[in-house]
C-alpha cells in the first residue's frame, strides 16, 4: 500500500526497481563532486531515484529531507533487517558491500524491542565515558602525533593526524591499548570493510575485525576495566559474546573512520575558506561553526545502504516493491533545495541528517563523544602550529573514491617548525 495507506497496483514486477535511467554508483566520474551527481539525479528523478549497486545491483537513492526523514521515522515500512532484500538470490559470496548489507546478529540489524534493548546497552556504556577524560586523553594523544612531524615544519594530515587520532582514542574507549602492531591492524581492516580500495577484500577484511574483537570481548570478561566493553558484558541485559563482538564492530567503526573524516574535511574547509582565515588563525572563533558547516555540505558519511521495504509502499512519486532496498542519500538531504530554497545551505543549525533520524540514528551520546574528539583534534592542532596553511593549491586536493565516505586521499600541510 501506499505510506496513506492506498493500496498499489500490482502491474510491475517486485524486486526490479531499476527503471530506465538508473545511474550506476560506482565507478562514478562524479566521486570527487557527488553534489553534482545528487543534483542531476534529483533533476531527472527527483526525490527518489533508481540507482544500480556494484555488479548492477538494483536500489533505490533516497535524496529529498524530508523522504529521509519519512522514511526513517517509520520503520514498520521501512526496516533494517536485510533479509527482506528480494535480491539475495544474485548476490556473490565476494560482493564487495556484502559487509555493509550481510545479516550480521549486530544492532544495525535488529528491529523493535530487541533494538531498543541492543541499544541501551551501546547508549549506557558510552555515557559511562568521562567527557573531560576523553578530551584530555585525545589531547594527550594529539599532542603525541603533532610531536611526531612539528620539527620538520611540513606533514600530511589525514593519515598522520585525522584518522591516527580517533583511532587511537576510540579503541582506548573500548579497552584496547591506544597504539601498536595489533591496533593499527584492526583499524587498518576496519577501513577496507568500510571503504575498500582496489585490491581490497572487504569480506576478509571484516572476518579479521570480529576475530579480533573476540579477542577482545574474552580478555575484558576475564579482566574487566572501565571501558565500554566491560560496561557490555556486565550489562543486566545479558547480551551474549556474539551480541556484543557485533555491536563493538558498529561502535568502533561509527566512530573511527568518519570521525577521521570529520577531521580531516573541517581542517580542509579551515585552511580553503577565506570566511574562516581571519578568525581561525591562531584561534578558535569559528572552529565549532567549520565542524558544523561540514556536516551539512561535506557530511562523512555520504550515503548509507539501507532500508527494505516491508511492503509494497509509496515514497516520493516511486512505487516501492516489498523487499526492496533503499539508500540513504544522507549527504543529499542535507543539500535538498526544499530545505535550502534559496540555494545557500548554512551552518547556523543542527538539523542535519549526518547521525541519520529516528530509532536507527547515532545512539545518545555517540554523536557528543565524536564532537569532542573531532573539536579537540582540530583546536589542538591550530593552538600548537597556528600558522597552518595548505601545501599544495585546493584543485589539487582529491577525494577517495567512494560513494559512501567523503574524505580526502591526502592533507599536506606546512608551517613554522616548532622544536621541542
Amino acid at each position: 500500500m501506499t505510506a496513506t495507506g492506498h493500496p498499489l497496483p500490482h502491474d510491475a514486477p517486485p524486486g526490479c526497481p531499476a527503471h530506465r535511467g538508473a545511474v550506476r554508483l560506482a565507478g562514478l566520474e562524479y566521486q570527487q563532486s557527488p553534489s553534482q551527481l545528487y543534483r542531476a539525479l534529483r533533476r531527472e528523478h527527483g526525490a527518489v531515484a533508481p540507482v544500480l549497486l556494484e555488479g548492477g545491483i538494483p536500489a533505490w537513492l533516497v535524496l529529498g529531507y524530508s523522504e529521509l526523514t519519512y522514511v526513517t521515522n517509520h520503520d514498520e515500512l521501512f526496516a533494517r533487517d536485510s533479509r527482506r532484500w528480494n535480491q539475495w538470490e544474485r548476490i556473490p559470496e565476494d560482493w564487495p558491500l556484502l559487509p555493509f548489507v550481510g545479516y550480521q546478529p549486530s544492532v544495525l540489524f535488529t528491529e523493535g524491542d530487541e533494538h531498543r534493548r541492543r541499544a541501551g546497552v551501546i547508549t549506557e556504556a558510552l555515557e559511562g565515558v568521562d567527557q573531560f577524560e576523553l578530551a584530555h586523553n585525545c589531547r594527550l594523544i594529539a599532542d603525541e602525533l603533532i610531536a611526531r612531524f612539528a620539527g620538520s615544519g611540513s606533514a600530511e594530515l589525514m593519515a598522520g593526524y585525522a584518522h591516527a587520532l580517533p583511532m587511537r582514542a576510540v579503541v582506548q574507549m573500548c579497552g584496547m591499548p591506544a597504539a601498536g602492531t595489533d591496533t593499527h591492524r584492526l583499524v587498518d581492516d576496519l577501513r577496507i570493510s568500510l571503504d575498500a580500495a582496489e585490491g581490497d577484500d572487504p569480506v576478509a577484511a571484516y572476518a579479521r575485525v570480529a576475530d579480533r574483537l573476540r579477542r577482545l570481548v574474552e580478555e575484558k570478561r576475564a579482566a574487566p576495566g572501565p571501558d565500554v566493553t566491560s560496561r557490555m558484558l556486565a550489562h543486566p541485559a545479558g547480551l551474549t559474546e556474539e551480541e556484543i563482538v557485533q555491536d563493538l564492530i558498529s561502535v568502533i567503526a561509527a566512530a573511527q573512520q568518519p570521525t577521521g573524516n570529520w577531521i580531516g574535511n573541517t581542517l580542509r574547509l579551515l585552511l580553503t575558506d577565506e570566511r574562516f582565515a581571519v578568525n581561525v588563525s591562531g584561534g578558535r572563533l569559528s572552529v565549532g561553526e567549520a565542524l558544523n558547516e561540514v556536516l551539512w555540505l561535506d557530511t562523512p558519511t555520504q550515503n548509507f545502504i539501507g532500508r527494505w521495504a516491508v511492503g509494497d509502499v509509496q515514497l516520493g512519486g516511486r512505487q516501492i516493491w516489498a523487499g526492496d532496498c533503499l539508500v540513504l542519500g544522507l549527504a543529499a538531504g542535507n543539500s535538498d533545495p526544499q530545505i535550502w530554497p534559496e540555494g545557500h545551505v548554512g551552518s547556523e543549525n543542527a538539523a542535519h541528517l549526518s547521525f541519520s533520524n529516528g530509532e536507527h540514528r547515532c545512539p545518545y551520546p555517540a554523536p557528543l563523544l565524536a564532537d569532542i574528539m573531532a573539536r579537540t583534534a582540530v583546536e589542538t592542532l591550530l593552538d600548537r602550529l597556528p600558522d597552518l596553511v595548505l601545501g599544495v593549491d585546493p584543485q589539487e586536493l582529491t577525494w577517495r573514491p567512494s560513494i559512501w565516505m567523503r574524505g580526502l586521499d591526502a592533507l599536506p600541510v606546512h608551517f613554522t617548525p616548532v622544536v621541542g
